[in-house]
């Protein structure tokens, strides 16, 4: 590297921002873009879409199949809504969230809007994300993702459930066992650490997608402590070998 690249790369460091080359190695989001591809997925279920923030990333990138999103936040919801309308292919279902059977729950909502979640919030995520306190609390229905979900449409095309729940990926799993065969790819997120009371972590949830005849594809860092370097979350993607 030259010098004055090296002066640009030390200014925008100083500025918290990085220059890095646009590929798979670098982009998470370039690379469940050439996944979704590579599988030939026509179908994204989003679970946990808050207000449209995958979906955009996902379309921005490239993917051009459909997105049907889950989102029980009633603002957010809103939000999602009107992001969804402008795009051809995405469908947002009725306010709900997913779990392990029918019920009426209390969401815990984050300052953050993004860190809510059906479980209590631990200190760990607190001192990593002051931001993402909880302020208040919402009353939110709660359905079986097979319920809300036909099998005709998950077996009509290969399909990716994508799961972003603050830690209740166990529940949505739980409740997605009927569609679960018939699934390609699983791309939740994973914590190292408990972060939300009662949550399974990266361990349990590796080996229950290992266990159904996922492969892991990959692991993203998503969420960090600042202050000390520790990653507390990963984005993991999870896909079933091709058969022959």
């Amino acid at each position: 590297m030259n010098a004055p690249k090296r002066i640009i790369q030390k200014l925008l460091r100083a500025a918290g921002l990085e220059v890095r080359a646009y590929n798979c190695a670098t982009s998470p989001t370039l690379r469940l873009q050439r996944q979704l591809a590579h599988h030939g997925i026509g179908l994204v279920l989003d679970v946990g879409a808050n207000d449209g923030g995958f979906g955009r990333s996902l379309y921005g990138s490239g993917y051009r199949g459909q997105l049907l999103s889950f989102e029980p936040q009633a603002a957010e919801h809103e939000r999602l809504c009107r992001h969804a309308a402008r795009q051809p292919g995405w469908d947002v279902a009725p306010r709900v969230a997913a779990g392990a059977h029918a019920d009426q729950l209390t969401l815990h909502v984050a300052g953050n809007s993004l860190s809510s979640s059906l479980l209590p919030m631990l200190e760990a995520h607190r001192a990593a994300a002051p931001d993402s306190a909880y302020v208040r609390t919402e009353e939110v229905p709660v359905q079986r993702l097979d319920v809300l979900v036909p099998r005709e449409r998950v077996a009509r095309q290969p399909t990716l459930l994508k799961i972003d729940t603050q830690g209740y990926e166990g529940p949505v799993l739980d409740g997605a066992a009927d569609l679960l065969p018939l699934l390609r790819g699983v791309y939740l997120e994973l914590s190292l650490e408990p972060v939300y009371a009662g949550q399974q972590l990266f361990d349990a949830l590796h080996a229950r997608l290992l266990a159904l005849g996922f492969a892991c594809w990959g692991l993203s860092a998503s969420f960090c402590d600042e202050r000390t370097g520790r990653v507390l979350q990963l984005d993991g993607a999870y896909f079933r070998p091709f058969k022959t």
